[in-house]
C-alpha cells in the first residue's frame, strides 16, 4: 500500500503552514520584517483584555447598540479574533502569500496579486488606524470623552483608577503603533513590488 507523498503528521503540517505564512520573501528589509511581525503582537494585548471580560460579571453592563441576537460575550470573542486576523494580514506584506495566491487555493491559486490590490487597502487601513488609535484615542482619553464626543462613562475602565486603569492602558497603549507600523510596511511592500515588476511569479506550493 502506498502512502501519499504529502502525508505528514499533523504537527509537521502545522509547522510547514506556520513557516509558509511567516517566511519573508527575498528583498524584504529586516526593519520591514520586524515591523510586520510586531503588528499582531501590538494588537494581541487589547484582545486578551477584552477576552478577560468573559470572566467578569457584566450582567449590568450596557451593551450599547448591539443587536438583540448578538450577546456581549459573542461580540467580545468575534471582535478579538477578527482584530488579530486583520493584524496578521500585515505579515502578508513581507511573505510570499501577499504577492502570489497560494497554489492550494482553488480558482485563483498561483496568480500574482496586483500591487494595487494589496497596497490600496493596506494604505487606507494604515490611515484609518493611525487616525483612530494614534490620534483620536489618546486625545479623547486626555479630554475625558468618548470617540463620539460624549463624556466618558463613569464605569469606563480608564476611569476606574488604580490597577484596573493601569492594566487597561498597558493593554491598549500598543495599538497606537498599529497604523504607523502598517504604513511603513506598506511603503516597503510597494517599493519592492514596483522594483520587481518585471520578475516572474513566485511559486508557492
Amino acid at each position: 500500500m502506498s502512502v501519499h507523498a504529502d502525508a505528514r503528521p499533523a504537527g509537521g503540517r502545522v509547522s510547514a503552514a506556520w513557516k509558509a505564512a511567516h517566511t519573508p520573501v527575498a528583498g524584504v528589509p529586516r526593519w520591514a520584517r520586524i515591523a510586520a511581525y510586531a503588528i499582531p503582537f501590538a494588537v494581541l494585548p487589547s484582545g486578551l483584555w477584552r477576552l478577560g471580560l468573559l470572566f467578569v460579571d457584566h450582567s449590568a453592563a450596557d451593551s450599547g447598540s448591539l443587536p438583540d441576537w448578538l450577546p456581549l460575550e459573542m461580540y467580545v470573542v468575534i471582535l478579538s479574533v477578527l482584530s488579530e486576523l486583520l493584524a496578521f494580514t500585515a505579515v502578508g506584506l513581507v511573505a510570499a502569500w501577499g504577492e502570489v495566491v497560494p497554489r492550494r487555493l482553488p480558482l485563483l491559486g498561483g496568480r500574482r496579486i496586483p500591487v494595487a490590490a494589496a497596497v490600496v487597502p493596506a494604505a487606507l487601513g494604515a490611515l484609518a488606524l493611525t487616525a483612530l488609535w494614534t490620534v483620536l484615542a489618546p486625545v479623547t482619553q486626555v479630554a475625558g470623552t468618548t470617540l463620539q464626543g460624549d463624556p466618558m462613562p463613569a464605569d469606563f475602565p480608564s476611569e476606574a483608577g488604580g490597577w484596573t486603569a493601569l492594566w487597561f492602558y498597558v493593554c491598549y497603549a500598543p495599538l497606537v503603533l498599529w497604523g504607523p507600523l502598517l504604513g511603513v510596511v506598506t511603503v516597503a511592500y510597494w517599493k519592492r513590488r514596483t522594483a520587481d515588476a518585471g520578475a516572474g511569479c513566485l511559486d508557492i506550493t
